[in-house]
């Protein structure tokens, strides 16, 4: 259930036009050990539910992930698959979200406010007409799915020159397709996608392929130590490698005294400046014999297995555990709660990591 966000640059950016007048990480294959390989389409068509529409189009989608990705072709491996598309669209390509157009409205109403801009300017710029005849507005009250949502979008940047290559990345629609994979992720990881692209790689997110690959690529395509497949659900909903450093910050605050939100996110990626989790390490530092550069180089390897062979994770957990007396766990869920203009509960990534397990065992049951 990954978060849908609107910017605020571009309800600026829409502000100024009213005036106006209108890198790829490589990983290892999915290592199942003790799991015989399965065909997968054939497991596809097996476990799918009866109602499903187009099961084998499914099979053939799901069968050419596996292989273009060199992923081993397991039934615990197409079963968390097929558990991540069930909990995310019920398997449909394009799912419907019940009332996305008052969603949206209120959204950018919002996002107006935040920024100062009055509602009724924005309001009067969406009553332009758009290219297929329709008002922007008339549009968004009719609005049922994402990539409907996302193509209103599409428009609307489209009619400013170079709209697309200069402001495609304030559509405010971040994922899609079956597998509610984030679109940012998807334009990041194309090497290899076994498919020639029609459109942009946003469109191709909310085709059944593209949705079902990405996802795929999401979920299974890095190596990880996990003892069950609950922590890469967990992964999926939060980020790579988001339950190892939840652990780690676990371990971080029993060895500093210092109390963390367990979130995942050990460093800060879009800046040097340190985060509360650095800030936590850096009291450990005389102790681990390190500086803080040599700190900061560590962690900001949080997004890869190799951080688990650093000087630093090693020191941390021996610090810990030996404040603690006892072994402490190297992966545990992350506490986080999600937050969408989607979401109507009080619902947490370990609550999503659970659901989406649960279906896998079902899955692997029938």
């Amino acid at each position: 259930m990954k978060s849908q966000h609107f910017y605020s640059r571009g309800l600026a950016l829409l502000g100024v036009m009213i005036l106006a007048g209108c890198t790829t990480k490589t990983s290892a294959p999915v290592s199942s050990s003790g799991s015989k390989p399965v065909d997968v389409a054939t497991v596809v068509k097996q476990k799918m539910p009866a109602s499903v529409k187009d099961r084998n189009g499914w099979a053939r989608d799901i069968a050419s992930a596996f292989a273009s990705q060199k992923l081993e072709p397991t039934e615990e491996n197409v079963c968390s698959v097929l558990a991540v598309a069930a909990q995310e669209s019920n398997y449909q390509s394009d799912p419907q979200v019940p009332g996305l157009g008052k969603i949206a409205w209120q959204e950018i109403d919002r996002r107006a406010g935040k920024m100062h801009i009055p509602a009724f300017l924005v309001h009067t710029a969406l009553l332009i007409k758009s290219p297929n005849g329709q008002s922007y507005s008339e549009r968004l009250d009719k609005v049922k799915t994402e990539k409907q949502l996302s193509a209103i979008f599409d428009d609307f940047i489209g009619m400013v020159p170079l709209g697309q290559k200069l402001f495609g990345n304030l559509n405010p629609v971040h994922t899609g397709g079956p597998m509610q994979v984030s679109i940012a992720f998807a334009e990041q990881h194309t090497r290899g996608y076994p498919w020639e692209m029609s459109g942009t790689v946003r469109q191709e997110v909310f085709s059944r392929r593209g949705g079902i690959w990405f996802g795929t690529y999401h979920l299974l395509n890095y190596p990880v130590n996990y003892t069950q497949p609950l922590y890469r659900f967990a992964d999926f909903n939060a980020g790579w490698y988001a339950s190892r450093n939840a652990a780690f910050q676990n371990a971080v605050s029993k060895a500093s005294g210092v109390k963390l939100v367990l979130d995942g996110d050990v460093v800060r990626y879009d800046t040097d400046e340190p985060g509360k989790t650095e800030l936590a390490v850096r009291r450990l530092a005389g102790k681990l014999a390190m500086s803080d550069s040599e700190i900061h180089r560590a962690l900001k390897k949080g997004d890869t297995l190799a951080f688990e062979e650093t000087d630093l994770y090693h020191g941390v957990y021996r610090l810990a555990e030996a404040r603690a007396g006892k072994a402490l766990p190297r992966e545990m869920l992350p506490g986080i709660t999600l937050e969408s203009p989607k979401i109507t509960r009080n619902l947490t990534t370990a609550w999503f990591a659970k659901r989406v397990d649960e279906r896998r065992a079902a899955c692997m049951k029938r």
